[in-house]
């Protein structure tokens, strides 16, 4: 009987962005590689994430092509019962470390599994990042809410103000003066015990690891909702978060990888054409940008 083989979605390891499928294999997605792929018969849900354990659906319900999430009503609750985002696993033993994140215009407060390294701020497209402190789960979070609420700096941030800081992600160099001034913000706050504040926090820049040049990324199309027999083929230019950024015949396309979740996809013929449906991306507005400080 043929394997089932379904993609999970876009991950980040220490090496880099990968598709990760649901026989638990994964795939390396290098920059500059070609990728070419054709689209099966249908989008099913493939479960979710518990304890750093995947947990099939029990059902292989079908999905709609245009939902941006490759799980089902059912799994979306059972995820949401045992879920450290959700505030549902408040005795999650772990270490966890609030970090500061730079997204452009925006500066973020979250909280990571230690354990997880880098990984979440890859997985969100944080352009870069810093580690202020780490403790156990409650201090973190009274922590990103203290933070939060003094500060002013969110806990969540819009695919919008992702896509604009693509556009003009600026230069290392005022990433970090910019988190830098966050951090020595958040640093004379009178903090809650529990965690452990960074003595010297490293800043991390991720723009290399994604591809994202200085100069930002203007997209020409952007994927619509798969059909099935469409073709993804292109180079790899860019990888960030969730998305990919295809050099194909018809201009830079972003490609959000969610979309792709749930669906069989399996090697296109040597020299297929891209034939999967996309919409026009506008350019982005003449620079009207101001500094974050």
């Amino acid at each position: 009987m043929a394997t089932d083989r379904r993609v999970l979605g876009t991950g980040w390891s220490a090496a880099g962005a990968q598709l990760n499928w649901s026989d638990e294999t994964s795939s390396p997605l290098p920059l500059g590689a070609d990728l070419a792929l054709t689209v099966g018969a249908d989008r099913r849900c493939v479960g979710f994430w518990r304890r750093d354990r995947h947990i099939p659906c029990p059902t292989r319900s079908e999905l709609p092509a245009s939902a941006r999430g490759p799980v089902c009503p059912e799994c979306q609750t059972l995820d949401r019962w045992d879920s450290v985002a959700a505030d549902t696993r408040l005795d999650d033993p772990r270490e966890f470390s609030v970090y500061l994140a730079h997204h452009g215009t925006k500066i973020k407060i979250g909280i990571t599994a230690t354990e997880r390294g880098r990984a979440r701020l890859l997985e969100q497209g944080a352009l870069a990042s810093m580690i202020i402190s780490a403790g156990p789960l409650l201090s973190a979070r009274r922590v990103e809410h203290l933070v939060s609420t003094a500060l002013g700096y969110p806990d969540r941030i819009s695919s919008v103000i992702k896509y604009e800081a693509r556009t003009r992600p600026g230069t290392a160099a005022d990433r970090a003066r910019e988190l830098l001034a966050a951090a020595d913000r958040a640093a004379a706050l009178d903090w809650p015990g529990g965690q452990v504040r960074t003595a010297d926090p490293e800043i991390v820049d991720h723009c290399s690891a994604y591809g994202l040049p200085d100069s930002g990324l203007q997209p020409r199309a952007a994927l619509l909702p798969l059909v099935p027999g469409a073709v993804l083929a292109g180079r790899l230019d860019c990888a960030i978060g969730a998305d990919l950024y295809l050099g194909t015949d018809r201009g830079l396309t972003m490609i959000d990888s969610r979309l792709l979740a749930g669906w069989p996809l399996d090697p296109a013929p040597a020299g297929a054409a891209f034939t999967a449906p996309v919409r026009a991306v506008e350019p982005p507005p003449e620079d009207t940008q101001e500094a974050l400080f």
